[in-house]
């Protein structure tokens, strides 16, 4: 496997890679290996009676310091002693370091150490750390004075320490901006320009609609919807000024069907119910009983017509959700004798005889962990431990392409909101964008340091967020092939990421139960709901943005009030200075409600046009 620094480059440059003895070589300023207990203890004593405001900041010594002099003392061969330092004070570090400190508790011995991937992510990419001055003036005089040298030279060689002017940060800001693997991001890591507007959307004509005429008594009624479907219109006639140019990234041109169900969609819109505080959604759940094959991944269409599952077996598994059913297209010979100038000719082209309610495609060979549907419902994507993604047709229920690049497990992968292009990402730490029509990727994302274990596309299709079990999110735009922000303030690996509907800002769910949100303009991390006792895995935001529904592993939906949360920001609230905020507490107020299951972990939600929730889930016996 090939390790890569925390940087875009390409996969295939094997001159990138850092040479593993210049790497190692570091180590080899060492100390008295039996001093290196004393001057550890004698650091956590300094910092334990120092004032409280300075405490919390120099705690953050402890991880990297922790790590760096256990690492030295196994390279210069003195294991006895690398032993008993481990035992001592790997108790001491924080929680979230504990999946790190079990890779590292393997490495015993010199000859483990070469080519081993997690080393060498933290020995190429310097732990970051941001103190006030103050504090760091306390400790560099603390160093001086008693002539620590060893911990003085691991501090110079292998951290980077962000100072910033001002009052000292307390615990509570601290800790909800650390643990990723290299510490912090840095302040100018989230200074990029993002445009984060939506595009315009295309001038489509809503034509009237019988059955509302129909289905009320007063005449009236259809006079009283127009001026609401011309709103939409000149809505859509507004130019975002965040808006990234329309040709910006290219993008496919609207079929006939694309506009008929744009148009459909508009029409649902017009019905759909007006969410907030007062007026929380419905929740319709979908559990898979008796999933004997193992339940891995889920996703809805947009139109909410059809539920796709995949599972460990290696099949994917498609039901139609609505009166409905599942059709193939007819064959090549039947096919040539229908009448191709007839209105109903998309009707006519598919077989009556293949009706189902589900269909089961086969082709993968291990467990399919990604799955997606394309916006315009032909096509279904999904991705497997067999390191492939596959491209399905929904019109013949048959794999059409079969995309070769990840050399391991391809954990997540997902369409664009305006189709063709997809984003997959998995095990090899690589997030790769394609085309349907490319067999081979068009851009690769490396600069994770562990596995990408989710994707999703920004609404305006120029930027996709990676998530990953380093416990960072990324930000890159499509076009120049650029890391646009990176997030770090995690406690877990992460398994969900969701936009807001307006572009704005990025949801995120981690293994800590934690929900995150970010403000995509400014960089930084704006709002923590806590309530989930488990891993989330999936998250929602509905059609207006003015609810997140959250679902975990611990069989709970839970509801929160987006607006609120992003309307009590006030820009006054981000301090450059220090580039952090106070994060309020207040998880209670934004929580509307929390629906339990009986023993359904939830999978994957959606909200409907019309801002019905859908949960699914696989029942889990206990």
């Amino acid at each position: 496997p090939i390790c890569f620094v925390a940087a875009a480059v390409s996969a295939s440059n094997a001159e990138d890679q850092p040479d593993v003895s210049a790497v190692l070589s570091a180590y080899n300023q060492q100390g008295d290996p039996a001093l290196y207990e004393d001057y550890y203890s004698n650091l956590k004593k300094f910092v334990e009676s120092v004032l409280d405001c300075h405490r919390a900041e120099l705690s953050q010594l402890f991880y990297p310091l922790f790590v760096h002099m256990y690492l030295e003392l196994v390279y210069n061969q003195h294991e006895s002693e690398a032993k008993s330092f481990f035992d001592r004070f790997h108790g001491d570090q924080e929680c979230y370091y504990h999946d790190d400190l079990r890779v590292l508790s393997s490495l015993t011995k010199k000859e483990h150490m070469k080519g081993n991937e997690t080393l060498l992510d933290f020995r190429t990419s310097k732990f970051v750390l941001r103190i006030s001055r103050d504090s760091y003036q306390l400790l560099k005089r603390h160093l001086q004075e008693r002539q620590n040298n060893q911990i003085w030279s691991i501090v110079q060689e292998h951290l980077y320490i962000d100072i910033f002017d001002g009052m000292p940060r307390s615990k509570q800001q601290i800790d909800a901006m650390v643990g990723s693997m290299t510490g912090e991001a840095k302040r100018d890591a989230n200074k990029g320009k993002i445009f984060f507007g939506l595009l315009k959307e295309p001038e489509i004509e809503l034509p009237l609609d019988d059955e509302d005429e129909e289905g009320e008594n007063e005449e009236g009624k259809p006079k009283k919807k127009k001026p609401k479907k011309d709103s939409m219109g000149s809505k859509s006639k507004k130019q975002d000024p965040n808006a990234p140019l329309q040709n910006r990234i290219p993008l496919p041109e609207l079929k006939d069907s694309d506009k008929l169900d744009k148009i459909m969609n508009m029409k649902e819109s017009t019905k759909r119910l007006r969410l907030g505080p007062e007026c929380l959604p419905s929740i319709c759940f979908y559990t898979f009983l008796n999933a004997y094959q193992g339940l891995t991944a889920v996703d809805v269409t947009d139109d909410s017509s059809m539920i796709a599952g995949g599972f460990a077996d290696s099949t994917v598994r498609v039901w139609s959700v609505t009166p409905k059913k599942l059709r193939s297209v007819k064959t090549a010979s039947d096919l040539g004798l229908i009448d191709k100038e007839s209105d109903d000719v998309l009707e006519r082209i598919m077989d009556e005889k293949t009706a189902s309610e589900v269909r089961i495609l086969h082709g993968h060979s291990g467990a399919v962990y990604g799955i997606s549907f394309g916006p315009d419902r032909n096509y279904l994507l999904s991705s497997s431990e067999d390191g492939t993604v596959r491209l399905w047709s929904l019109q013949t229920f048959t794999c059409l392409v079969g995309y070769k690049g990840h050399n391991y497990p391809v954990w997540d992968t997902q369409f664009s909101p305006y189709g063709y292009y997809f984003i997959s990402g998995g095990h090899d730490r690589i997030a790769r964008l394609w085309a349907t029509d490319h067999y081979q990727p068009l851009r690769i994302f490396a600069g994770h340091l562990a596995d990408v274990t989710c994707t999703k596309f920004h609404p305006n299709s120029n930027y996709v967020a990676t998530g990953s079990a380093d416990r960072t999110i990324r930000l890159w735009d499509i076009l120049n092939v650029v890391e646009v922000h990176v997030f770090q303030a995690l406690c877990g690996p992460i398994h969900a990421l969701m936009f807001s509907p307006n572009g704005k800002f990025l949801a995120s769910g981690a293994t800590d139960g934690r929900v995150l949100l970010w403000d995509l303009g400014h960089g930084m991390l704006i709002g923590e709901l806590k309530g989930h006792t488990d891993t989330v895995y999936a998250l929602c935001f509905s059609r207006d943005g003015e609810i997140l529904a959250s679902g975990s592993m611990d069989n709970t939906v839970r509801l929160w009030d987006a607006v609120k949360v992003f309307e009590d920001l006030e820009t006054d609230d981000f301090t450059t200075a220090t580039g952090h905020i106070n994060l309020i507490d207040n998880s209670q107020e934004l929580l509307l409600g929390t629906y339990m299951t009986k023993s359904t972990p939830v999978t994957h939600l959606h909200f409907t046009r019309r801002n019905l929730l859908l949960a699914v889930g696989a029942y889990n016996p206990q």
